[in-house]
């Protein structure tokens, strides 16, 4: 003979499991507000993407009666006229310099902030505040600072003046992602090494260091080419030179640059002189494009690298 147990009495108060979901108030309330926000999220996305394309699209309409490959290897003929050699070559120089300055220092600073100091440390929280004001500082005020300490003691402007001031605007950049990238190196190989008895600088650099160079590159490349777009900083530390020769002493003078370029070539009454801008716009636009793309793709490689 089985006893059988009595089911257990329910709570009134409390709802019953065994009841279909239906939907109250409430959570209709919720379910609207989500699709609000979900849809206004969407339409923004879409909204900055067609400003990109507008942006696109009239830069290469307006620019596509100059472009050619004379006028991206021959210099500029007159003020009107010819191509754009020697500013991109002023350039490249101007941003080169800047980056031998900015990279050691911004890594090592990541290095700093990641592998040496304590994540709650003083020093730790000083130094980030100040990468992030640096980082949210105009760029025409590093441009007046670098004036003061390079071009009003020397008494004249120079590309070197005008690398100063861009390592300064890189170096935030460089420093933030490179202790970002640093971060997501797996503990475990710091724990592995730490087993083995290593010390800490080798295995920063045998292990951490190699591990994260895809991530640091990549940060390295956004950030040069944040600095090669930089106009500001420019116009008062390298926007007196010779704009038909090719000058590439970064000490002795000024040197011919993008940026400078297209602002001067712009204000010009000529035709003829705004489409050489809109060209020189083009060229620097397909450039910081090109960069972006290259260090998005070197992103994603690095991170499924580390992850896996």
């Amino acid at each position: 003979m089985t006893a059988q147990l009595d089911a257990p009495e329910r709570d009134p108060g409390l709802p019953d499991p065994s009841a279909p979901l239906i939907a109250s108030g409430n959570l209709r309330r919720r379910d609207a507000v989500s699709r609000a926000v979900t849809a206004s999220a969407t339409v923004a996305a879409f909204l900055a993407v067609a400003v990109l394309a507008i942006l696109v699209f009239t830069v290469i309409s307006k620019a596509w009666s100059v472009l050619s490959l004379s006028f991206i290897f021959t210099n500029p003929s007159g003020l009107d006229s010819g191509g754009i050699a020697n500013a991109l070559l002023g350039t490249i120089e101007i941003v080169a310099i800047a980056a031998v300055i900015a990279l050691p220092v911004g890594i090592l600073t990541g290095l700093y902030l990641t592998e040496f100091a304590g994540a709650n440390s003083r020093s730790a929280r000083f130094l980030k505040l100040v990468l992030d004001l640096l980082q949210g500082l105009p760029t025409i005020i590093v441009g007046v600072v670098v004036y003061g300490l390079i071009v009003a003691v020397t008494h004249r402007q120079s590309g070197f003046a005008a690398s100063v001031g861009l390592s300064i605007v890189m170096l935030p950049l460089i420093a933030r992602s490179s202790q970002e990238v640093l971060l997501l190196v797996p503990g475990t190989l710091r724990e592995a090494a730490d087993s083995l008895g290593v010390s800490r600088w080798r295995t920063v650099l045998g292990v951490i260091l190699p591990t994260a160079a895809g991530g640091i590159a990549t940060g390295a490349i956004l950030s040069i080419a944040r600095a090669a777009g930089e106009t500001a900083p420019l116009l008062v530390l390298d926007s007196i030179y010779d704009p038909n020769a090719t000058q590439l002493n970064p000490f002795g003078h000024g040197v011919p640059n993008v940026p400078i370029l297209i602002l001067t070539t712009s204000d010009l009454p000529s035709p003829s002189a705004l489409t050489r801008a809109w060209g020189a716009a083009f060229v620097l636009l397909a450039a910081i494009l090109i960069a972006n793309v290259a260090a998005r793709i070197m992103l994603a490689r690095s991170r499924r690298k580390m992850m896996g």
